[in-house]
């Protein structure tokens, strides 16, 4: 499966970071619930574990939480290539508005 990734810097600290962070597969499902459906999450520590599917592929990874970024590294299904920009770019998005 192809990979990619996102990488937010912060001036959060990691608690604050995670605490903003804490609904985000919530405000991913709100935000998106006419292009994603089972949308998982699960924190252990300052690293949430996620999955959604979208237009029929399912999309994994991991949100690690640090004290001055956030990274994302995720899978996609080889068929959900062609869109890896657009998918990266509205993870950026997202996680950039969390930590606003």
């Amino acid at each position: 499966m192809p990979a990619f990734s996102v990488e937010v810097p912060h001036l959060l600290g990691r608690d604050e970071a995670i605490s903003r962070l804490s609904g985000f597969v919530e405000k991913v499902r709100a935000h998106y619930k006419d292009q994603v459906s089972s949308v998982k999450g699960e924190w252990t520590e300052n690293v949430l574990d996620f999955s959604l599917t979208s237009f029929g592929f399912t999309l994994s990874g991991k949100i690690q939480v640090e004290e001055k970024f956030t990274k994302l590294d995720g899978q996609l299904p080889f068929a959900a290539l062609a869109f890896k920009g657009k998918i990266e770019h509205s993870f950026a998005t997202e996680l950039k508005k969390a930590l606003s």
